[in-house]
């Protein structure tokens, strides 16, 4: 059994396929935007979906590959700012 890193970065044990788990998550939120640009829907609910898909790829990038989740708070911090500039963005492309 190997003793555990002195350095905190490597220290970190994740249970060994949560990145595996993301980056599948990931493939199939990409595939379902792809698929929501194939339905025969208003331009706006197609927008609206695939920019929510975006912020759950968003989110899954930020907790998993950046080790967020093991800091709550910075997690919901750029979660919120990530959510305002989609906002942003979903507003102007109303216009």
């Amino acid at each position: 059994m190997s003793a555990p890193s002195s350095f905190p970065k490597y220290s970190c044990r994740r249970r060994p396929g949560s990145l595996t788990r993301a980056w599948l998550s990931l493939l199939a939120l990409s595939f379902a935007s792809a698929l929501l640009t194939m339905l025969h829907a208003p331009a706006e609910l197609i927008g609206a979906g695939i920019l929510l898909l975006a912020l759950i790829k968003a989110r899954v990038i930020l907790a998993r590959y950046l080790d967020l989740i093991q800091s709550p708070s910075w997690l919901r911090g750029f979660t919120m700012v990530l959510t305002g500039f989609a906002i942003l963005v979903f507003a102007l492309y109303l216009l």
